[in-house]
């Protein structure tokens, strides 16, 4: 009987083996693809702006593009912001301005970019001691991220984290070994991160010899 009871014990662990090798997707264990390019910032809905006019002090304000994607500005009434670059506002303003005031100098200052409060963002989820959903920074980095997180919980499986990126070919997981960044110094995975990048550390597994 006890011959039988062992043998049903090494099925399951040989199942549960065979469950935590197979993935969902194929997890890339080289660096990540860097495929994000900074681009001129684009105005959105939300945006505040700061409108200069040089020497022209009661044509300078401070707007908020509207839901209907426009400004209002004195001697020109409804001026359309959204989806255009500070310089092309700027130039947009400059010419209607050229009606009224030689040879106006314009310039339009992004002072609260809202539109990009959750398109611009990094995650960090599953066992880290607080989940974050943070404000992209040139030049963070995967410890960056975990250590926003308040660093990996008791119960995560750190070695085993793993980076998602979406890249032209649609979104690709990336192995990293955060345990190895944070207590060994070992940086070869504390890969540049870019916005849209989520990272999720899993738990730990008993049958991995994972305590």
């Amino acid at each position: 009987m006890n011959i039988y009871k062992n043998l049903n014990w090494l099925a399951i662990a040989f199942v549960a083996l065979l469950v935590g090798c197979a993935s969902n997707g194929s997890i890339n264990k080289t660096a990540p693809e860097l495929t994000y390019k900074q681009q001129p910032y684009v105005i959105g809905i939300g945006d505040v702006l700061l409108v200069d006019v040089w020497r022209n002090p009661e044509l300078s304000r401070q707007a908020i593009v509207r839901p209907d994607g426009f400004i209002t500005m004195p001697l020109m009434g409804d001026v359309r912001s959204e989806g255009r670059t500070p310089s092309e506002l700027a130039s947009v303003v400059g010419s209607a301005l050229k009606k009224v005031i030689k040879n106006p100098e314009v310039t339009i200052s992004v002072t609260q970019p809202v539109s990009t409060a959750y398109q611009f963002r990094v995650r960090a989820m599953g066992q880290v001691n607080q989940p974050v959903s943070i404000a992209y920074v040139e030049g963070m980095t995967v410890m960056d991220l975990v250590l926003a997180a308040g660093g990996v919980s008791p119960f995560g499986a750190a070695n085993r984290s793993v980076l998602n990126r979406l890249t032209e070919q649609g979104y690709k997981e990336y192995s990293i070994r955060v345990n190895d960044i944070l207590e060994s110094g070992d940086v070869k995975t504390n890969y540049i991160l870019q916005p849209g990048d989520l990272i999720t550390i899993p738990e730990k597994k008993i049958w991995r010899g994972e305590f």
